[in-house]
């Protein structure tokens, strides 16, 4: 029986080619949709765990303490709990003796100026641990040392995408003058490429300065409370992944005395390590990919509904069929089958040119962007063609049984 209603199932399709290749039309664009959507989520996920994978396993983020939004320091850039005298604490090996590197970070826009060449970056002022904090090297010239550190020396290292847009291609940026924010400063080197950021943007469009410059002579970055400096963020890389979870915690406790926080209050700054972030975007990830689906699973019910109405059409049409069927001894349960099996056939067939339509849709994506892998995984392609035997099988009951219900009598005489 299942091979005789395949074959009346594609004899009947195949007498209305045009009709049938339509109502296919939605189920194809429907699974296509949920494979590349499903896709792009997926690929959004994996690049986010590489980013923070690519700068190794041992950082840990130290960040002000986020209050309620709206309320009074809220934004941390505003008036941050971290300062410089924090910093000067937690690169002590004596207090803290799991840490390799501490660096702090004042995260700013500058306007870069050369030869009348603007070019609007972002400037990270930190001190020289800045380089093997974040793993960085520089590709042409050196960065800043402590003698220039501690000198407030004017100078900056700039990001290789930084050069490209500011000076033209014959000019050695090396030992040039460019302005930012009006004062001179020269060139010392130039960092590798990195790519893209993992919070967008590029991370080779950067100015780097040394943070006592920047404190002195482009940003009066001192609490309004106690007059100290302050920075946005302190990065600490452990001495290897083993050692992260003692250099948390002597870094809270060092950073909970310098504050004279009470063993009863909360802490005024947060210690996050790669982990948590990636924990943080996962979640969010995850929802966007449900999202994604459930705006692409809108298409496959639109074509549910489209081969719905096909059957109920094909059942009116061929109800002197039915009726003969019937007086011939067919079953009820036999012309169910027949008209499932069409509803069915038609959804397989169109998931079948969905998921080669989705194949190609995620790489045209990859191909679009190439920093998202947008591999087209077994799970989305299981999840497209369930989802779409599912419809056909929801959306072709309904008609079936109506013609499984009709009256050989009524059938016989319906014109």
């Amino acid at each position: 029986m299942v091979v005789e209603n395949l074959r009346i199932a594609l004899n009947s399709l195949g007498a209305n080619k045009l009709r049938a290749a339509l109502t296919m039309l939605g189920i194809m664009i429907g699974v296509a949709a949920v494979i590349t959507l499903l896709s792009i989520g997926d690929g959004v996920t994996r690049f986010i765990a590489e980013q923070f994978s690519g700068l190794g396993s041992n950082l840990v983020f130290i960040i002000p303490a986020q209050e309620e939004p709206g309320r009074p320091g809220s934004d941390p850039l505003v008036e941050s709990s971290l300062t410089l005298r924090d910093v000067e604490l937690l690169t002590d090996p004596a207090l803290l003796p799991g840490a390799e590197a501490v660096a702090p970070s004042l995260l700013r826009e500058a306007e870069l100026r050369y030869a009348g060449e603007v070019r609007s970056v972002a400037l990270r002022a930190s001190t020289p641990d800045y380089l093997v904090a974040w793993g960085l090297e520089v590709a042409v010239g050196e960065f800043f040392t402590a003698t220039e550190y501690n000198g407030r020396s004017r100078v900056v290292v700039l990001g290789p995408e930084t050069v490209t847009n500011l000076f033209p291609e014959n000019v050695d940026p090396i030992g040039e003058e460019i302005k930012i924010n009006g004062l001179n400063f020269r060139v010392i080197g130039v960092l590798a490429s990195q790519g893209a950021g993992m919070f967008g943007g590029s991370r080779d469009d950067v100015a780097i300065v040394p943070l006592t410059t920047a404190q002195d002579r482009l940003f009066n970055n001192r609490s309004q409370r106690t007059g100290e400096f302050l920075v946005d963020a302190i990065l600490m890389k452990a001495v290897d992944e083993a050692a992260i979870d003692g250099a948390i915690i002597d870094a809270s406790d060092v950073l909970r005395q310098s504050h004279n926080i009470n063993f009863r209050d909360a802490d005024d700054f947060q210690i996050l390590t790669q982990q948590d972030f990636l924990d943080a975007f996962g979640s969010v990830t995850s929802v966007l990919t449900v999202f994604l689906g459930a705006i692409a699973s809108i298409s496959l019910l639109v074509g549910g509904i489209g081969i719905m109405n096909i059957m109920l059409v094909s059942v009116t049409e061929r109800t002197r069929e039915i009726g003969l069927r019937k007086a011939v001894g067919a079953r009820r349960l036999d012309i169910l089958g027949q008209f499932l099996t069409e509803a069915v056939i038609m959804a397989v067939l169109g998931g079948t040119l969905g998921i080669v339509l989705g194949v190609i849709g995620a790489f045209a994506v990859r191909t679009a962007v190439p920093e998202l892998d947008t591999s087209v995984t077994f799970n989305s392609i299981a999840l497209a063609v369930g989802f779409s035997v599912a419809v056909g099988l929801f959306f072709g009951i309904y008609p079936a049984t109506r013609a499984a219900a009709l009256n050989p009598i009524d059938a016989l005489r319906f014109e």
